[in-house]
């Protein structure tokens, strides 16, 4: 693309980056800390209960979003925010849906935003739930300057762990690596970091 926003131009300024680095780290520390919290004020018993005794564990939850995009080849850090839910009728099967918006903060004009759903696995570890999935959908990309907006097709494979904070109350660490179909050049491959907290039903 041409014009005076080129990919080229997208290396982070030193102060943009130090702002994306100290809210990362504010996250990491809040989460860290809820952990450790949840570990010594959570009931043992914060688990699932069993599949005969449930009709479905649902949780539904947001959080912040880092990660690294890339277009024509060159390299764009990113943020922004997620939200997503899960439902989980079997034991260790489960559905989810995820919801991104993340741009750089170099362009205000540009954006990545995808829609995905698709199956789950997990296991119960105590009062860590960690997870693999993989997930299909839309991702509309917003070009620089307005000039185009434009949905692609996208698969996902991600993986993470959810931990029992309390019996309703679930905090996330969630990783994804989202391949746009279609995309110009084949170029499209975000990597996205979510740190997150959910409302935990058991029914």
């Amino acid at each position: 693309m041409s014009g005076p926003h080129t990919w080229e131009t997208f290396s982070p300024r030193h102060d943009r980056c130090s702002g994306r680095i100290r809210r990362l780290h504010t996250s990491l520390l809040l989460l860290f800390a809820l952990l450790l919290t949840g570990s010594r004020f959570a009931p043992a018993h914060a688990q699932s209960t069993p599949t005969a005794s449930r009709a479905g564990d649902l949780q539904f939850g947001g959080g912040f979003t880092f990660g690294n995009s890339d277009y024509n080849f060159n390299r764009v850090s990113l943020d922004g925010g997620a939200f997503y839910i899960t439902f989980d009728k079997r034991s260790h099967w489960g559905y989810e849906g995820d919801f991104h918006q993340v741009k750089p903060a170099s362009d205000s004009t540009v954006y990545e935003r995808t829609y995905e759903v698709g199956p789950r696995f997990y296991l119960i570890k105590g009062r860590f739930a960690p997870y693999a999935k993989v997930l299909y959908g839309r991702g509309v990309y917003n070009f620089s300057g307005n000039v185009a907006n434009i949905a692609y097709n996208i698969y996902t494979f991600g993986a993470g762990t959810d931990f029992y904070l309390t019996q309703g109350l679930n905090l996330r660490g969630d990783y994804e690596y989202q391949n746009w179909q279609s995309f110009p050049l084949s170029t499209l491959h975000p990597g996205l970091i979510t740190i997150g907290v959910a409302f935990h039903f058991r029914q």
